[in-house]
């Protein structure tokens, strides 16, 4: 579990990362179906590209700790779920979109929870390996 949570974090950052550099470089051409949306969604969506890129770099920096923090990984967690929520106002506001879009809504909805499930695996592999180095 502790390997499994140290992968999918590491895997989450670099995809994260490379999404956001995709939209920072990219604007309107990153969002499918958009490439023509004038100036003001190609700004937002740089700029928010930037903050993706971010977000992945906070995933990359809690994989590369030991223990992994489950706090810090709850709370990615929780971020990428409050994403998925957006999406589905979107949607109840504006109907379907881009069926990518769809796609990567489900996403958002799987991993918060494989993530929150396994948020302290490796705080406990930490824990199991005291107790039995003591004993």
């Amino acid at each position: 579990m502790s390997r499994a949570l140290r992968m999918l974090a590491w895997v989450t950052g670099v995809a994260c990362v490379a999404i956001g550099l995709f939209h920072v470089i990219g604007g309107n051409a990153a969002i499918p179906g958009e490439a023509d949306a004038g100036a003001t969604i190609d700004s937002l969506g740089r700029f928010f590209g930037a903050i993706f890129a971010g977000y992945g770099l906070a995933w990359l920096w809690a994989a590369r700790q030991n223990p992994v923090p489950a706090g810090v990984v709850r709370w990615l967690a929780a971020v990428f779920l409050l994403g998925a929520a957006g999406r589905l106002l979107s949607l109840a506001a504006h109907g379907w979109p881009h069926p990518f879009q769809v796609v990567l809504t489900a996403i958002e909805l799987v991993l918060p929870p494989v993530w929150f499930w396994l948020a302290d695996a490796d705080e406990q592999r930490c824990i199991r390996s005291l107790s039995a180095s003591d004993s």
